[in-house]
């Protein structure tokens, strides 16, 4: 289903010229509004009045995270904070939090982003939606949840209950679709296995997942797992949460909801523009954002832009590719640049262990070392205990020096230490060599 038809599959001329529109009128709101803009904007000697063409936002400066934390806690707000109705914010688990304010436009927008997303997924009123994201300051659980409701399918926020009651609610209210981060959607589905629950007997349909990058084969194992089919969805608290884009049911793809981002992909090095295809880092312009607009922000996070060939399910928008990791999760180690899916897809792999890891990285008399922190599952073979933990530990490294080759120490984890309390998110690396 499509929601919003005018939007989701206006001609391309007609969106590009819809896109400058509203950029024009966004880069002269935060140049009067945003002491930051006016600054940075006169710093470069910017003239707002000649940026005519998307191709002219290579004339922009770019917003980093730093910025972003500098302007703690309203410094970006582009209105008084009476006009603000509804204030977000990111964890601050590197720094300074980014508080994120929205207006009364901002969550008419935000709200009709994310049908969008959920009715390409596959959501209808006939749905019952079961959100296990955080409802806080996190935007993820209210964002899906506002979504959903204008849509017309009932909501069901279970938010950060226990996993076991995920699973009862599941069961006893028939939720027919799951949003939440694909990991968690994996530990749910491990969890069916060793309460030795069949996913027939659940009702469920359909997976909404993101905040986290996942790969296809953690795809392939979910949907195994609970006999659904996912859909990924890309959203950031800094643009608006989810709602920037989103798969549709022929997987080509997260459509970009255009009339309100426009999407550029730079290298990660340079920082130039890339072409369609070009792998490189997402930088997102907002264009309809009154509370907390941002102009070229950098997301930090790695995909492509899809050639605009046509799609399928009728959308003209843009399509990025599924997120390939992070710049900030790159690891460089003794030459060898890697990113953590690499390991994440060894760890999918094996038998013993959760879907939750962490990777530290430390420096010691010059030498660069790594371990890897990783969940066990609560069932374990009972005969020898010890013996199938030191096996495991051994297999682990084994193949992470095969796959890589880098030699890794192998931590097993307690069930639940690494992943906590947060559902939403774990942070992959901890890069401790700068540390003195």
């Amino acid at each position: 289903m499509i929601f919003n038809k005018d939007m989701e599959t206006m001609s391309r001329t007609d969106m590009e010229q819809l896109q400058i529109e509203r950029l024009q009128s966004t880069l002269n709101r935060v140049y009067r509004n945003v002491a930051f803009y006016k600054q940075v904007f006169d710093d470069k000697k910017v003239n707002i009045e000649k940026i005519k063409t998307k191709k002219d936002l290579r004339n922009l400066p770019f917003t980093t995270r730093l910025d972003l934390n500098k302007s703690y806690p309203y410094d970006m707000f582009a209105v008084p904070l009476r006009d603000i109705v509804r204030i977000h914010s990111t964890s601050g688990t590197t720094g300074k939090p980014v508080v994120v304010g929205y207006t009364k436009n901002d969550l008419r927008h935000w709200t009709d982003c994310t049908a969008r997303i959920l009715a390409a997924a596959g959501i209808t009123e006939h749905d019952v939606v079961q959100i296990a994201f955080h409802y806080d300051l996190f935007t993820g659980g209210f964002g899906f949840h506002q979504g959903a409701e204008l849509i017309g399918a009932s909501v069901i926020p279970a938010s950060t209950s226990p996993i076991e009651k995920q699973i009862l609610i599941m069961k006893d209210f028939k939720t027919t679709a799951l949003a939440c981060a694909p990991s968690f959607a994996l530990h749910i589905s491990r969890m069916l296995e060793e309460q030795k629950i069949h996913p027939e007997n659940l009702f469920l349909k359909v997976g909404i997942f993101g905040s986290e990058p996942w790969s296809e084969l953690m795809r392939s194992k979910i949907e195994t797992g609970l006999h659904l089919s996912s859909k990924d969805t890309y959203g950031l608290t800094e643009i608006i949460g989810p709602g920037v884009a989103g798969e549709c049911e022929f997987y080509n793809g997260l459509h970009i909801n255009e009339d309100h981002f426009i999407v550029e992909v730079v290298d990660t090095k340079t920082l130039e523009p890339l072409s369609p295809g070009e792998e490189g880092e997402l930088v997102f312009t907002t264009i309809t954002k009154e509370g907390f607009p941002l102009i070229r922000y950098r997301t930090g996070d790695i995909a492509s832009i899809i050639s605009n060939e046509p799609c399928g399910c009728g959308r003209t928008t843009v399509r990025i590719s599924r997120i390939a990791g992070r710049t900030d999760d790159m690891i460089f180690f003794e030459g060898i640049k890697i990113l953590p899916s690499q390991i994440e897809e060894i760890l999918l792999n094996t038998q013993g262990i959760t879907p939750h890891f962490r990777i530290i990285l430390e420096r010691k008399e010059d030498k660069d070392s790594m371990e890897v922190q990783v969940e066990i599952s609560k069932s374990l073979p009972g005969i020898d205990e010890l013996r199938y933990l030191e096996n495991l530990r051994d297999s682990i490294a084994s193949k992470i020096e095969t796959t890589i080759d880098v030699q890794a120490k192998i931590h097993l984890a307690e069930p639940g230490s690494i992943r906590g309390e947060d559902k939403d998110k774990v942070r992959r690396v901890v890069d401790k060599r700068g540390e003195k």
